[in-house]
């Protein structure tokens, strides 16, 4: 009963405010929509929408009705995209996702020799998600996920591609600079700058503070590494990053790493995909330069392969 075309409606309605408008995204006229709208409530057995005056509000079945065409148009697409690059003879495209803030120059790094690789491969990046980075990948919006925090699911497979070690990030003339370790207790009057992520997911939380129950002064989001690190380095706050990307910083700003806590905060990067495409050559491909590629303590990137 449901067909392809009665979702793009739903959703062009929804996106575009008015009948008017999504008819023109449609290319239908206003009058073809409207009947399409009320042959479908008619066919369903339930109104969509309720009209008040020239505006439309989605009943609850409606909100349902949009809710599977937002999953699955995107699946749709895809696989058509999929099936005209077959036929085309083409490789296909990798639709990256990413839930590190700062692997992103990491991941430019490795892109560039997977593209030089694989020539017939588009890669695309994906930093927001409408239902997170693994309902994105659950519902085939990316097709890899780079996290620090797998959460394995059954048709899930994430592959660790390289340790670090998070540290806290500090000015060079911060009284931290020189210290052996970072206690918790530094931070009680210190701005702490993080991502703009919850605090439940990140480590300088859930590794070191929280379990000495304590909280920075202030906690400040930045959406940017690059702003991020400009008021780190102009004593403005700390950061917890990476200390490869710390230490490629303190190349141009006046930044120093510091452990957080004698033991420090270990991490690891991982590569998630579906089990399905398990055996995509690309995907693998891109998941073995990936492994191939490590930012050891000093911040230099190396290829493990030829310095071993």
């Amino acid at each position: 009963m449901l067909e392809r075309n009665h979702l793009k409606v739903i959703q062009a309605v929804d996106q575009h405010g008015s009948v008017t408008a999504a008819a023109k995204h449609l290319h239908l006229t206003q009058s073809a929509l409207s009947h399409t709208m009320r042959k479908l409530e008619q066919a369903l057995g339930t109104d969509l929408w309720l009209r008040e005056g020239r505006h439309l509000r989605l009943t609850q079945a409606g909100a349902y009705l949009l809710h599977t065409a937002n999953r699955l148009l995107p699946q749709l697409e895809h696989a058509e995209t999929r099936l005209r690059q077959f036929s085309e003879g083409k490789r296909g495209s990798l639709r990256i996702g990413m839930e590190c803030h700062p692997c992103y120059q990491w991941l430019l790094k490795v892109v560039s020799p997977f593209l030089a690789d694989w020539p017939d491969v588009d890669v695309d990046v994906k930093q927001k998600f409408q239902f997170g980075g693994l309902g994105a990948l659950q519902d085939y919006e990316i097709d890899l996920l780079v996290t620090p925090d797998p959460v394995y699911r059954p048709g899930l497979v994430f592959e660790p591609v390289f340790d670090y070690e998070q540290v806290l990030v500090v000015a060079s003339d911060h009284p931290l600079a020189t210290a052996p370790y970072a206690n918790a207790g530094d931070l009680r009057d210190e701005t702490l700058l993080t991502y703009p992520v919850a605090p439940e997911r990140l480590d300088v939380y859930t590794r070191f503070l929280n379990p000495a129950s304590v909280s920075p002064w202030r906690h400040k989001t930045l959406e940017t590494t690059d702003i991020m690190l400009q008021m780190v380095a102009s004593g403005r706050g700390v950061a917890a990053l990476p200390r490869w990307l710390a230490l490629e910083y303190a190349d141009r700003l006046p930044l120093a790493a510091v452990r957080m806590g004698p033991q420090g905060v270990d991490k690891q990067i991982f590569v998630g995909h579906r089990e399905s495409d398990s055996r995509t050559e690309y995907l693998q491909g891109f998941i073995t330069l990936a492994r191939s590629y490590r930012v050891p303590d000093n911040g230099q990137a190396t290829d493990h392969q030829n310095s071993s």
